[in-house]
């Protein structure tokens, strides 16, 4: 009925050839092997960084190490309340949700450049380029000096009197 030589014989072409994948395959994994070093590199560096910022504070090191607990222990080192924590949580809420862990970590930067006495300058460089920054404090010679309580004081204070001269000059008499 059909004639299978003729369909049998036929190729059809791929378009790609076999050395053409392997390349294109080698070149991705080699550029994903760099970037899982650079990442690696990073995290590392990250470590190293917090675990002597943690004893720099007072904490044990260690606990640099457990993922959600040194985020904890930062936010306690910083001043903020731990339970902050779950803000992160408002991420999954779209756009809105989005800002809270920016804001979050914003103030977070601030209130820690703050607990080893540095400027705003610093806590946008603990935004911004955390890792360098945590080691900058971490084997510079910043100090750790806690959490100041900023509160303004209610007390009145006492309205200065004007001086009266006439009864300065009555009181010499």
């Amino acid at each position: 009925m059909y004639n299978t030589s003729y369909y049998s014989t036929y190729s059809y072409p791929s378009g790609y050839s076999n050395a053409d994948v392997v390349a294109a395959s080698s070149a991705i994994l080699g550029v994903l092997m760099v970037y899982l070093v650079i990442i690696l590199a990073i995290a590392i560096v990250q470590i190293i960084a917090m675990w002597k910022l943690f004893t720099k504070a007072g904490e044990k090191g260690w606990k640099s190490i457990i993922p959600i607990y040194n985020v904890v222990i930062l936010f306690k080192i910083s001043g903020l309340s731990p339970w902050l924590i779950l803000a992160y949580l408002a991420a999954i809420i779209p756009f809105i949700g989005w800002l809270v862990p920016v804001a979050l970590n914003a103030v977070l930067a601030y209130k820690l450049a703050k607990a080893f006495n540095k400027d705003g300058g610093w806590a946008v460089g603990l935004y911004f380029l955390a890792p360098i920054f945590y080691m900058i404090l971490a084997f510079g010679s910043s100090e750790y000096v806690g959490v100041s309580n900023e509160t303004t004081s209610t007390e009145s204070v006492a309205p200065v009197t004007p001086v009266n001269e006439s009864t300065d000059e009555a009181n010499k008499e």
